[in-house]
């Protein structure tokens, strides 16, 4: 009798610890302000999945403009990523500093086992991106990429009707446009233009910036499989906002049955993030967040539509730091060349390596099997 009250209170205590850390909040650092896309991360907490331990950013001006839009206290920013996770301790950290900085999170959060989220794209180049995997997968951690089309409804409900319900047919061409006028047109902040219009740090211009959302993609939609070829055309239209880099960008990948066009661009007159996929049977079109058509073909050019207007995911996949908190408590484990997922974007990382290589030498490459 003894032994079965032990056993009913060593489970007891094993339930209460896992509710217990499902609702302690994840400790998270946050490595750099330099990249906008910052101001999620803090408009994220209060949600309760993430609590923000320290933040790193040597720009003392900059960081206190966030402290102060966010009311944080300045004894929470650190000079070095080296000195933020030695006295705060996070689980993970994430990374809002330049894509080249990106290797260097990993370096330093890697080997004391703290998990990493990266904004789009993982890396600047292959180099970067394979010893990021290295690092990942010795020291164990998880290492997911964030893209802002992860989070749209119309994301998720053009695969599922697409891939799980096979609505439009066998894919045969996948369409997908992001961009907008420019980073110095819409105005982004000066720290951000820096970084963002240097073919270094960045590791490139539009095709990086918006080209990267497309191979994300397509590398879901296609399971994992690389195209066979990659070829690209890059261009610069406005020499005079971003003299570093080119920032018109289309890239064509080839399938063994199914060809995409990735149109990346800082010249779209009104910004956008959608998709087309096109089927034997029809056409599936993600015009934004939230709005998404099919189309199912009737003769020749007849097609009876489907219109939807798609409500936010549940929690935590309407958000990526909460997803970051499910994954690395283990509540929710990452499928195969899931968006987030490393596996997907090693081969994202691949495909803009060999766009960038194609518009250069004006040829079309083939990836090695």
């Amino acid at each position: 009798m003894m032994q079965y009250k032990i056993l009913f209170i060593l489970l007891t205590q094993l339930l209460i610890t896992k509710v217990y850390s499902q609702k302690e909040p994840l400790k998270v650092g946050v490595v750099g302000l330099t990249h906008t896309h910052v101001h999620w991360i803090f408009g994220s907490e209060p949600r309760g999945d993430i609590k923000i331990v320290g933040i790193v950013e040597p720009n003392t001006e900059l960081a206190r403009q966030y402290a102060d839009q966010y009311k944080f206290s300045m004894t929470l920013v650190y000079n070095s990523i080296e000195e933020m996770l030695a006295k705060t301790k996070p689980e993970a950290v994430t990374a809002f500093g330049t894509i080249f900085e990106h290797l260097e999170v990993v370096q330093a959060a890697a080997p004391k086992g703290i998990h990493v989220m990266v904004e789009k794209p993982l890396a600047v180049n292959m180099e970067h991106a394979v010893k990021m995997k290295e690092l990942a997968k010795k020291h164990n951690i998880h290492l997911l990429t964030n893209y802002e089309t992860t989070w749209y409804p119309t994301t998720h409900k053009a695969y599922e009707l697409a891939k799980k319900q096979n609505a439009i047919g066998d894919i045969r061409k996948i369409m997908v446009h992001d961009g907008h006028k420019g980073p110095k047109k819409i105005g982004v902040n000066k720290e951000f233009l820096d970084w963002l219009t240097d073919p270094v740090q960045n590791g490139g211009g539009a095709e990086i910036d918006f080209g990267c959302y497309g191979a994300n993609l397509l590398t879901w939609f296609m399971n994992g499989k690389r195209p066979n070829s990659v070829t690209a055309i890059s261009q610069q239209l406005q020499p005079e906002n971003n003299p570093k880099v080119n920032d018109e960008s289309i890239i064509l990948l080839q399938y063994d049955k199914t060809v995409a066009v990735i149109q990346g661009s800082w010249n779209w007159p009104i910004g956008r993030k959608d998709m087309e996929i096109y089927g034997v049977k029809g056409v599936i079109y993600a015009d934004n967040r939230h709005d998404l058509r099919m189309r199912i073909s009737e003769g020749y050019d007849g097609f009876d539509e489907q219109a939807m207007k798609l409500e936010e995911r549940e929690a935590p996949f309407d958000d990526p730091f909460a997803l970051l908190a499910a994954v690395v408590k283990n509540n929710v484990q990452l499928e195969a060349y899931d968006l987030n997922a490393l596996d997907n974007n090693m081969i994202v990382v691949e495909i803009l390596d060999a766009a960038r290589k194609s518009a250069e030498l004006n040829k079309t490459i083939h990836l090695k099997k």
